[in-house]
């Protein structure tokens, strides 16, 4: 177990849960399902299930980094990783790789969004100790595959084949971005594809390998970097190294090219919480559908399916209402049809360019 490490990636804006989601305070520090936790204390605490608390490493934006210290009391400034700009994931997994090889080069890693949902905790721990063992045995990279439950756009797919890798790991055929509505029921039809969950697997060696073979020009960075990781030297090196790094995900730089890619079939009670509607799907509903967070204050009135979210102190009255997203925040006040919430990224940038960056 001392081998194996954990990063914890929570550098997103989350401008899809605006106007609760802000710059400053986005989505992965939120309590967004009114459980009491936020989505990054959540991740925190499954991972202190599978690796020691000191080899749990946050990647985050140089901002959040007071923010994950609140959430978080048991991380040190050595478990943030700070980003002064973002890269997307690719450059991100460069840097905790060889900052985690430095301090044990026979490490193996799990590298997971700070702001999924988990129902079945338990599941979700067995799957990735069995992962972070398969990984230290082996010379591949695993991610972990949902089973489908419906031909969700939503999502990326992943097509695997029938070969495998200690039973349980099939070998990875096609990676798919998010497919049109035919594309993705054809895809459930065929039985062989899963949701992507963005969560990977291995040992700190095959992760370097393939930034050497298939990015070697991020990879290069980090290398000239290794003396100073761990030391006082680090976060200057990385406010220099981060501006000389391709913006690149780690999906298509590495994983779709890569000829050692499995991945393992699981259902843990998964979701990205992508969408408003996915919080309204996995949320607890009263007799007429309506999820209210929190629900002291609403009085409704032949209103149903909706959802509302607004500060604990405000009265919130609705009257022959259906199907609508009603979210208070931050100054801001959003009434939206929930099949409209594609719309919210677009109202954000909307309210930016006519309002300014403080709404945002």
């Amino acid at each position: 177990m001392k081998d194996f490490y954990a990063v914890i990636m929570a550098g997103g804006v989350g401008s899809r849960f605006w106007p609760i989601s802000r710059t400053q305070h986005p989505k992965q520090f939120i309590d967004i399902l009114g459980t009491g936790k936020t989505l990054i204390q959540q991740t925190y605490e499954r991972f202190l299930k599978i690796v020691p608390a000191e080899n749990i490493y946050i990647a985050t934006n140089d901002n959040y980094s007071d923010l994950v210290k609140q959430q978080l009391p048991g991380i040190t400034d050595q478990q943030i990783l700070g980003e002064p700009i973002m890269r997307n994931t690719a450059p991100c997994i460069a840097y905790a790789s060889h900052k985690i090889k430095q301090l044990n080069p026979n490490a193996c890693i799990v590298v997971s969004p700070s702001d999924h949902l988990v129902l079945d905790t338990e599941k979700y721990v067995k799957d990735i100790q069995l992962s972070l063992e398969t990984a230290s045995r082996n010379d591949c990279l695993i991610t972990l595959g949902i089973k489908p439950l419906r031909p969700d756009t939503g999502y990326g797919y992943i097509q695997y084949s029938p070969q495998v890798l200690e039973e349980k790991f099939h070998k990875v055929k096609t990676f798919t971005e998010k497919p049109n509505a035919e594309l993705a029921r054809t895809f459930i039809q065929s039985g062989d594809f899963l949701w992507n969950a963005g969560i990977f697997v291995w040992s700190v060696s095959s992760i370097l390998n393939a930034f050497d073979q298939y990015l070697p020009d991020v990879n290069n960075i980090f290398t000239e970097g290794e003396s100073k990781f761990n030391t006082e030297a680090e976060e200057p090196f990385i406010q220099n190294a981060y501006y000389q790094c391709t913006n690149i995900s780690i999906d298509y730089g590495i994983m779709e090219k890569a000829k050692n890619v499995y991945v393992l079939p699981t259902e843990f009670g998964w979701s990205d919480l992508g969408t408003w509607a996915s919080v309204y799907e996995l949320s607890e509903k009263d007799e007429a559908s309506n999820v209210l967070i929190p629900s002291e204050k609403v009085l409704l009135y032949n209103s149903s399916n909706c959802m509302v979210n607004v500060p604990e102190d405000k009265l919130v009255i609705l009257s022959g209402l259906n199907n609508y997203i009603i979210v208070e925040s931050n100054n801001t006040l959003m009434i939206c049809p929930k099949d409209e919430e594609q719309m919210v990224k677009t109202i954000a940038a909307d309210v930016k360019a006519n309002f300014g960056a403080e709404y945002i």
